[in-house]
C-alpha cells in the first residue's frame, strides 16, 4: 500500500509540473494563493490527490484565460493525512504562507479541527467531501461551504433503502469511532428507530487500522442482521468485509461515499461485489463533467477517483466568488458563494446560508462486476 502511494504521487507531481510548464505559469509576488489541503498521503491518500488534480486544471485554466483579478492564481498544498491532530498543523502552515482562501479538508474530523484556525484568520474554506452535518448545520463554522450534501441527507437515503428496498428488518450498523464514521451511524441509528418496520440489533464501533475484525464479526452472525450499515472510510470496510465473507457472514453491506472510491473494489477485490453504497449522484452526463474527466484522462491515462467533480466545482465555485466579490475580502467572498450562480460540473450551483450547496444531492450504487452501478 505504501509503494503504491509512493509511486502514485511521484507521477501525480511529475505530470503536475509538466502541466504548469506548458501552461506557461510564473507566479509573481502579486497572486491570489489558492491553499489546498487533505490526505496526499497515506491509506486515505485516494480521496485527497484527486482534489489537488481537479485544482490544478481549473486554476491552469483560469490562469490561461487571465487568472482572477487580473492576478494569476497560486496553489499551495498541504498533506492532513486525514488525520485531526495532523490538520491544526497543516491548517498552520497554510496561514502561514499567506493564503487568500483554502480548498479543503478532505476528512471530517480533519476539517473540524482546521475550521478554528481559518476562521481566527478570516479565511473561507470550501470542501469537496466533508460530510458531517455540523460543519453547516450547527451554524459554528460560518467560513465553511461544501459542495457535497451532508450526511443526514445520506443516512436519510441509505435507511430508506436499506428497509423499503432490500426489506431488512434486523439492522447492524457498526462504525469507525471517528467524527464522520460514528456521525453517520449515529444519523441512521436515528431513522431506524422512527421506522415501524426496522430495529437496530447491533450498534458498535471498532478500532479503525486493526488487522482483525473477528470480534465484531461474530457479532454481527449472532445478531442474525439482514443488514450491516457501515460508517466509516474504505480502509476498514474491505477487511471487515472479507472477514464477513470467511466467516459465511450473509448480512448485506452498506455504506456511504467513504467507500464510493475505485480504491475500495480494488483493495476489496471479489469481496467487494454486491456491496451497496451511497455516494454523490452521477454528473456524467454534464459538459463540464465531461470536460473534467478528459482532463484527468488525457493526463493520468485514468478515471479521477473520489470527489474528483466535487473538487473541480469547489475550486470554481471559490475562485469565482473572489472574482465577483472583487477581492478575497472574508465577507464579500461569503456574499458571493451565497448569491452568485457557478457553472459546474455538479450543474449550476450556489450555497444556503448554512454553507451547504443547492441541488446537490445523494443516490445509491451497487458493486457489479468491479464497477459501481447506479440503482434506479
Amino acid at each position: 500500500m505504501k509503494r503504491f502511494y509512493i509511486s502514485f504521487t511521484a507521477t501525480v507531481l511529475s505530470v503536475l509540473f509538466a502541466l504548469c510548464l506548458t501552461a506557461g505559469q510564473v507566479f509573481a509576488a502579486d497572486t491570489i494563493k489558492l491553499g489546498v489541503a487533505g490526505a496526499h498521503s497515506g491509506d486515505l491518500a485516494s480521496y485527497g490527490l484527486p482534489t489537488v488534480n481537479a485544482a490544478r486544471f481549473v486554476v491552469a485554466d483560469i490562469n490561461a484565460a487571465g487568472g482572477v483579478l487580473g492576478k494569476q492564481v497560486e496553489m499551495i498544498t498541504e498533506d492532513d493525512v486525514c488525520k485531526p491532530e495532523v490538520a491544526t498543523s497543516t491548517a498552520t502552515k497554510l496561514v502561514t504562507s499567506g493564503v487568500d482562501i483554502v480548498l479543503g479538508h478532505i476528512c471530517s474530523g480533519a476539517t473540524k479541527a482546521a475550521l478554528g484556525i481559518y476562521n481566527g484568520a478570516g479565511l473561507v474554506c470550501i470542501s469537496p467531501s466533508a460530510t458531517a452535518p455540523d460543519l453547516t448545520v450547527s451554524g459554528d463554522y460560518p467560513n465553511f461551504f461544501r459542495t457535497i450534501a451532508h450526511d443526514k441527507v445520506q443516512a436519510e437515503l441509505q435507511v430508506k433503502f436499506v428497509i423499503e428496498t432490500l426489506g431488512a428488518k434486523k439492522i447492524a450498523i457498526l462504525h469507525d469511532k471517528g467524527d464522520y464514521g460514528k456521525g453517520a451511524a449515529i444519523l441512521a441509528r436515528e431513522f431506524v428507530k422512527a421506522s415501524p418496520k426496522a430495529e437496530v440489533v447491533l450498534f458498535e464501533g471498532v478500532t479503525s487500522g486493526s488487522v482483525s475484525f473477528g470480534p465484531i464479526v461474530q457479532k454481527v452472525k449472532r445478531s442474525r442482521a439482514d443488514v450491516v450499515i457501515w460508517g466509516g472510510y474504505h480502509s476498514d470496510a474491505s477487511k471487515i468485509i472479507r472477514q464477513m465473507n470467511k466467516k459465511k457472514v450473509k448480512s448485506l453491506f452498506v455504506g456511504a461515499d467513504g467507500l464510493k472510491d475505485e480504491t475500495f473494489i480494488k483493495v476489496a477485490g471479489k469481496d467487494a461485489e454486491g456491496v451497496y453504497v451511497s455516494g454523490p449522484m452521477d454528473y456524467s452526463k454534464n459538459p463540464l463533467a465531461i470536460k473534467a474527466k478528459e482532463q484527468h484522462l488525457k493526463a493520468f491515462g485514468e478515471d479521477p477517483g473520489a470527489f474528483y467533480l466535487e473538487a473541480y466545482a469547489a475550486t470554481l465555485a471559490i475562485l469565482n466568488a473572489v472574482e465577483k466579490a472583487g477581492s478575497t475580502d472574508y465577507d464579500a467572498v461569503v456574499k458571493a458563494l451565497r448569491t452568485e450562480d457557478v457553472d459546474t460540473p455538479l450543474g449550476k450551483i450556489r450555497f444556503d446560508e448554512k454553507g451547504d450547496p443547492i441541488g446537490v444531492g445523494f443516490t445509491m450504487y451497487q458493486v457489479k462486476n468491479g464497477q459501481f452501478v447506479e440503482l434506479n
